[in-house]
């Protein structure tokens, strides 16, 4: 006789809650309360910080986040440490990591605690996110930035400042550019990446506008410079994928060069070979699905193709076949499923599942269902 595999056989959660409640959700309902660990883990992963929600204002919803952060912090900074870097990595939430990071490393620093400089390392993963992270610092705790957060920053910078990351992200709508992060951190070239320190010294000029021309190492700098030279006089340069891919070009600033001088069908076709693999998948336009690459199994990771906004089939500009529309009006279901105790159907042909408590019975408007039942609507 099986004694564990059995119709009332649970799955033990690693979520922790009290088995009584102890107060009431905001519509009244039984409140159960969680362990610090398991409400920062159901607040983190579904956690867009500065958004209102529904229940909770964006004051009060960071405010709480703080909090749990760093009690978390400084009870287990280990723990901590891990659900942080999975968090930016392997859940992609990017603001709530990054926001997270910063703050278990003002709390280890006032416990007196090391990890700072690892954890703040950890969640930058994007060459913009360290001014982010000096930005969300100095508006929360002041202009003294102390140094594992310091020494964390300048990690991150070896590690992803480039020549094509400084061209897409080192704009001046932001905050802090790459030369007031340089200024202010002080990073090591990486050992591996000569032409590192002649990147920051130019940034650093960028920054403060001397208009120095980039270092011979800086090729794509150069070719940069000289495409956007050549692309004064003829428009129809910037049409070449080639030398688009040498100058480290995306399609907004091809777009945004070329303006209506050059028909938009070249430049589409010039730019798209160098897209990723989510936008190649959300572009509805036929000259995307001609020439847009097919990519490894680690660019698929890289870009992070969510279902819920994957396109349909049959329309791509409603995401949804005719089929699953159907289905989608009628309500989803697609068998007889048990739902909180109350014994449901669905229609096989509509697929519809209603009630079988309900009081409202009539035909399906689908005549000859296959499985001879009548659609409880």
């Amino acid at each position: 006789m099986s004694k564990f595999n059995r119709m009332k056989a649970r799955a033990r959660s690693p979520i922790v809650a009290e088995a009584t409640p102890s107060g009431v959700t905001h519509e009244g309902g039984a409140g159960y309360a969680h362990d610090a660990k398991s409400e920062l883990f159901l607040l983190a992963v579904a956690n867009v910080v500065g958004e209102d929600t529904f229940y909770e204002k964006a004051s009060d919803r960071d405010r709480r986040f703080s909090g749990l952060v760093k009690a978390v912090a400084v009870a287990d900074p280990d723990w901590t440490a891990r659900f942080l870097g999975w968090l930016r990595t392997g859940a992609n939430m990017r603001s709530a990591s990054l926001v997270g990071a910063l703050d278990a490393a003002h709390a280890l620093l006032g416990a007196g605690l090391p990890g700072g400089r690892q954890l703040v390392s950890s969640v930058l993963q994007r060459a913009d996110e360290p001014g982010e992270a000096l930005a969300y610092w100095t508006a929360t705790y002041g202009r003294a930035v102390p140094k594992p957060v310091k020494r964390g920053v300048a990690d991150a910078v070896s590690r992803l400042y480039n020549e094509r990351s400084l061209l897409k992200y080192d704009t001046a709508a932001r905050g802090f550019r790459f030369g007031d992060v340089i200024d202010l951190v002080h990073p090591t070239p990486a050992a591996d990446k000569p032409w590192q320190g002649d990147l920051f010294k130019h940034a650093i000029d960028r920054r403060h506008g001397r208009d120095e021309p980039p270092a011979a190492s800086l090729r794509v700098l150069a070719a940069n410079a000289s495409l956007r030279t050549a692309a004064r006089d003829d428009r129809a340069r910037l049409a070449d994928a080639g030398a688009l891919k040498q100058a480290g070009m995306t399609w907004e600033d091809v777009l945004s060069a070329a303006g209506p001088a050059v028909e938009k069908a070249r430049l589409w076709e010039a730019a798209i070979p160098r897209w990723g693999t989510w936008r190649c998948c959300v572009t509805s336009r036929a000259s995307t699905r001609r020439v847009c690459p097919t990519t490894s199994p680690s660019g698929w990771r890289r870009s992070w193709p969510t279902p819920t906004r994957w396109p349909g089939r049959g329309s791509s500009r409603t995401g949804s076949s005719p089929r699953t529309s159907r289905r989608r009006r009628c309500g989803g279901g697609t068998r007889s499923t048990p739902r909180c105790g109350t014994r449901w159907r669905t229609c096989r042909r509509c697929r519809v599942a209603r009630s079988s408590s309900s009081t409202r019975r009539r035909r399906c408007r689908r005549a000859g269902s296959r499985s001879g039942r009548r659609c409880r609507r």
